[in-house]
């Protein structure tokens, strides 16, 4: 595998950033490793960041490099800061940046396949949700969508901290302003709906969380919104907290779930 970290400037948002990329490489005397290439053009794996977070952290926490290395796919880690993958009401245009300008400035730096049924993304809490949303927004994008953990019902968990004076409102509202966001493209459960009465391409739903998360009920809440409707949606929970002992177990659950093509 190749492991690149690389820095460059987005118009988008008008600032240096970064992104962390794993491009398959096609070795036979590697000690330790099996790599393969699958061929001119990588499928694709967008993995996202909490909300803590940067584009080294998979990397870090995990063995993502070794769990992609005998798969043959490129694994794209972008940079959001604490944005929620949100074009923010005070901040920087985060949504379009990962949506649009992000995929195309990396397939023009690297051998990226642009097909939908090549591409995918998945993410852990905020990651998660921006994952789910990149997944229902984009469902011509991408053909399958993970969340590990993830903050899926933010319409109620602002409300709730609004409600309880929690500080974390105040960062909420600079990202998502101060009307509540229900039924708006930043509700993921308004937007579950949309795609099920959408015409047109539906991508495949992963969702875990463990049963000791704070975002359990979150999760719940999305589960019970997803089943109302025709999308196809994965879901497993079992033990386990918000915590990178989960995430690098259920990585590799993800990983084997891609609908990759033979």
């Amino acid at each position: 595998m190749a492991l690149i970290e690389c820095r460059f400037y987005s118009d988008v948002l008008g600032l240096s950033t970064s992104m962390t990329v794993i491009l398959p490489q096609q070795t036979s005397t590697q000690i330790g490793m099996s790599n393969v290439s699958r061929g001119t053009l990588h499928p694709t794996l967008y993995l996202l960041h909490g909300l803590s977070d940067d584009d080294s952290i998979w990397l870090r926490r995990t063995s993502i490099e070794r769990y992609v290395a005998e798969m043959g796919i490129a694994v794209v880690m972008p940079q959001v800061h604490r944005s929620f993958y949100t074009d923010m009401e005070e901040g920087g245009r985060y949504w379009t940046f990962i949506s649009e300008e992000l995929p195309a400035i990396a397939r023009s730096f690297f051998p990226l396949s642009s097909e939908r049924e090549d591409n995918f993304v998945a993410g852990l809490s905020m990651g998660g949700y921006g994952a789910i949303k990149l997944g229902l927004r984009k469902p011509e994008m991408f053909a399958a969508a993970a969340s590990l953990s993830g903050a899926l019902s933010m319409a109620s968990h602002i409300k709730e901290h609004r409600r309880d004076g929690n500080p974390l409102i105040a960062e909420f509202d600079r990202i998502f302003g101060q009307n509540d966001i229900s039924g708006t493209p930043n509700d993921l459960l308004w937007l579950l709906k949309q795609a099920d009465e959408a015409n047109g391409p539906k991508p495949l739903l992963y969702q875990c969380c463990g049963t000791e998360d704070f975002l359990y009920e979150d999760n719940q809440e999305f589960r019970k919104a997803c089943a109302e409707t025709s999308l196809s949606l994965t879901y497993e929970e079992g033990p386990g907290e918000h915590e990178w002992g989960y995430w690098d177990a259920k990585i590799q659950d993800v990983l084997a779930w891609l609908p990759l093509q033979k």
